[in-house]
C-alpha cells in the first residue's frame, strides 16, 4: 500500500470513474490526499462511487461527480471552462473510460458499432486534452494518463475497432506529449494487461477471474505517473502480471 498523501492538495479527473480500474484509481488518489473529479455515464454509479471514497478517506467531504457520456461532443468540449469557474487548474487527468464495441470480423462491423468505438475511445480523448489542456498547463505539475492496449499491436484478430481505437490513442497522447515537452505537463500511457474489469469479462466470459490481478494492483503505477517528480514524457507503462 502507498503511503498517504504522495498527491495532497492536487485535483484529479478520472474518467470511466464509477468501477473498475478507474474506481481504483480515484479511491487511490483520494487516499493520498488528491480531490478527485469523477465522470461516468450515470449518476447511480457515481454515487457509489463517492460513498467508496468516503470509506476508505474517512472524510465526509466527496469527490466531485460528472456525469457525462462521452460521446456527446458538446459536453465534452464545454468540461474545461466549466471546471474552470471551480478549480484553478487540473494537476491530472487519467483518460480511462472505453468501451470494447464488436468483437468480430472487419467486414461484419456495421458502422454505426465501428463509429461508437472510435468516439468513445479516440475521439473523446482528443477532446479531453483539447478541452483541458489550458488547466493543465496552469498546474504546477500537469500530468495526463490514458489506458491503452496490447490490442493497439493490431495483431489480434477479430478486435478491429478496439484495436484501431487504442493504436490511434496511443499516436494521440504520444503527439500531446511532443507538443507538451517544454511546459511542465508529461503525458504518458498505461497498458494494464488482463486485469479482472467488467470489459475482460465480456471479451473473455469463459475466464476465471479469480485468476487474474484486481484493478486495485495496479494504484502505485498510476499514483508514480501522477507525481509531481515525474519526468518521463510520451511513453507506455506496462504493468507486469
Amino acid at each position: 500500500m502507498a503511503e498517504n498523501g504522495k498527491l495532497e492538495g492536487r485535483t484529479a479527473l478520472i474518467t470511466g470513474a464509477s468501477r473498475g480500474i478507474g474506481l481504483a484509481i480515484a479511491k487511490a488518489y483520494a487516499r493520498e490526499g488528491a480531490h478527485v473529479i469523477l465522470v461516468a455515464r450515470t449518476r447511480g454509479g457515481l454515487e457509489e462511487a463517492d460513498d467508496a471514497i468516503r470509506g476508505v478517506t474517512g472524510s465526509d467531504k466527496g469527490a466531485t461527480l460528472i456525469p457525462l457520456n462521452l460521446d456527446k461532443h458538446d459536453r465534452v468540449d464545454a468540461l474545461g471552462p466549466t471546471l474552470f469557474e471551480r478549480f484553478p487548474q487540473l494537476d491530472i487527468v487519467v483518460g480511462n473510460a472505453a468501451i470494447l464495441g464488436p468483437l468480430s470480423p472487419l467486414d461484419h462491423i456495421r458502422d454505426q458499432d465501428w463509429q461508437s468505438v472510435l468516439d468513445i475511445n479516440l475521439t473523446a480523448n482528443w477532446r479531453l486534452i483539447r478541452t483541458l489542456d489550458p488547466l493543465l498547463k496552469r498546474a504546477e505539475a500537469g500530468r495526463a494518463i490514458f489506458l491503452t492496449s496490447g490490442a493497439a499491436s493490431g495483431t489480434h484478430a477479430y478486435w478491429g475497432p478496439y484495436a484501431v481505437s487504442k493504436a490511434g490513442l496511443e499516436a494521440l497522447v504520444k503527439t500531446y506529449a511532443a507538443e507538451v515537452k517544454n511546459t511542465s505537463v508529461r503525458a504518458n500511457l498505461v497498458d494494464p494487461g488482463a486485469v479482472a474489469t467488467n470489459m475482460r469479462a465480456k471479451a473473455f466470459p469463459g475466464e476465471n477471474p479469480e485468476t487474474l490481478p484486481q484493478p486495485d494492483e495496479l494504484i502505485d503505477l498510476f499514483i508514480r505517473l501522477a507525481s509531481p517528480d515525474l519526468t518521463d514524457n510520451g511513453k507506455i507503462f506496462s504493468f507486469k502480471n
